[in-house]
């Protein structure tokens, strides 16, 4: 484990027992990390959209220190971060669809800084769906796509936050992909 983990890992320990310093001290040695994931999330949006990683990462940080978790790693913070992107990015593309259909719902201010095509906020509720889906039957390969596609850890990380195999994170990684691809591909129809 490199020293920037290592630090990582002891604060997130120590603010799960209530230190509140060490929540200061963290936000410097993840805001890189957390920012990364963010554009992760948003590279596939088109070149002139107006959501900035920093609004996305700002509303899932704030979120993030609001939970009552008992951090485990750097891993498991990374993969909570990125569960709490996607609900923050699908929470928008339904309320960017119910406002299209007039019901009159309100902006808030992470709203305003999204602009999500129809198209696309259509293909994330679909694959979000689809993710439910996969998740009432097996809950473990959902939790993969999670960590890996949206939360971008590695094999080795991914296989450490669920306490499993790195084969077998490959093996259901592979399965997992082609069984969304399939539940997508039927919703576009």
């Amino acid at each position: 484990m490199t020293p920037p983990q290592i630090d990582v890992t002891s604060l997130l320990v120590a603010s799960s027992r209530g230190d509140r310093e060490a929540l200061d001290k963290l936000l410097p040695l993840v805001y890189t990390e957390l920012r990364h994931l963010a554009e992760r999330y948003l590279h596939k949006e088109r070149p002139d959209h107006t959501l900035q990683a920093t609004a996305l990462v700002n509303e899932a940080y704030l979120r993030l220190i609001d939970q009552n978790v008992s951090w485990q790693n750097r891993a498991h913070f990374f993969g909570v971060a990125a569960e709490m992107m996607r609900r923050i990015l699908i929470d928008h593309a339904r309320k960017h669809q119910a406002q299209k259909r007039g019901s009159g719902g309100i902006k808030i201010a992470l709203d305003e800084a999204i602009d999500v095509t129809d198209e696309q906020a259509t293909e994330l509720i679909a694959l979000d769906d689809a993710l439910k889906a996969l998740a009432e039957f097996d809950p473990q390969k959902s939790r993969i796509v999670e960590l890996r596609f949206f939360g971008g850890l590695s094999i080795e990380e991914t296989a450490e936050v669920l306490g499993i195999g790195t084969a077998t994170v490959i093996r259901q990684w592979k399965m997992a992909k082609a069984w969304l691809y399939q539940e997508v591909s039927k919703s576009g129809k």
